[in-house]
């Protein structure tokens, strides 16, 4: 029963953070992280992303343009650009290391030791990836508020938005930090049900067992 339930949780724990993962990677790809609404202009609307802005029009399809070079952006984007890459990375090699580590695959079942450990640093590595999706997607959400608040800039120009994008990374990267942390609290259970139990012997059991010994054919 109790082997049951450890399999349900470490199937929530991957579901959990195959959601964030999932989440995580369309979140650095989609481009509406910020949403610009023209006043004058009602029927157009400006989305930015990590790659391209784009602009939507009532009556048209959308137009997207990237952007120009690398060196040329942010330091916000750039870094954000980057540490998205790597949450989508660390959670893809987490995925595949906590599979591997499921007491119900066969694969290395008779190392179940080395499984465990398996199941650990996959835990970790989408602990990683959702605090490395969390990071970008709240600093880029800081500014936004930072700018829209912003008093030296005038009141006709536009200010920029939370885009759809910021808070599908953040539910991603909620996801995969709690999954990881399911997955990893699982390793400090299983080496606390396969820790080695000692017994002590007593002085009546010594008594017992000298007996024994002395005399094999006496029944106690």
């Amino acid at each position: 029963m109790a082997l049951v339930k450890r399999t349900n949780v470490q199937f929530g724990g991957i579901l959990l953070s195959l959601a964030g993962w999932i989440l995580s990677c369309v979140t650095t790809y989609v481009p509406v992280w910020k949403n610009l609404n023209l006043e004058l202009n009602e029927l157009e609307n400006w989305t930015m992303g990590l790659w391209q802005t784009c602009v939507v029009q009532e009556e048209g399809p959308m137009q997207c343009k990237d952007f120009d070079s690398f060196l040329a952006l942010s330091s916000e984007l750039k870094i954000s650009r980057i540490l998205m890459c790597l949450s989508n990375g660390s959670g893809l090699v987490g995925l595949l290391l906590s599979t591997l580590g499921l007491e119900c695959v066969r694969i290395g079942k008779e190392i179940q030791p080395q499984k465990n450990r398996l199941l650990l640093f996959g835990g970790i590595m989408l602990w990683t990836s959702g605090l490395s999706a969390l990071i970008p997607v709240s600093w880029v959400a800081y500014d936004t508020v930072q700018q829209f608040w912003d008093e030296t800039i005038p009141d006709i120009v536009p200010r920029w938005e939370f885009g759809e994008a910021l808070f599908m990374g953040w539910f991603g990267g909620f996801f995969l930090i709690l999954g990881g942390s399911i997955l990893t609290s699982l390793y400090c259970f299983a080496r606390a049900d396969h820790a080695p139990v000692y017994y002590t012997t007593t002085p009546q059991h010594e008594k017992c067992l000298h007996l024994d010994s002395k005399y094999p054919d006496l029944t106690i």
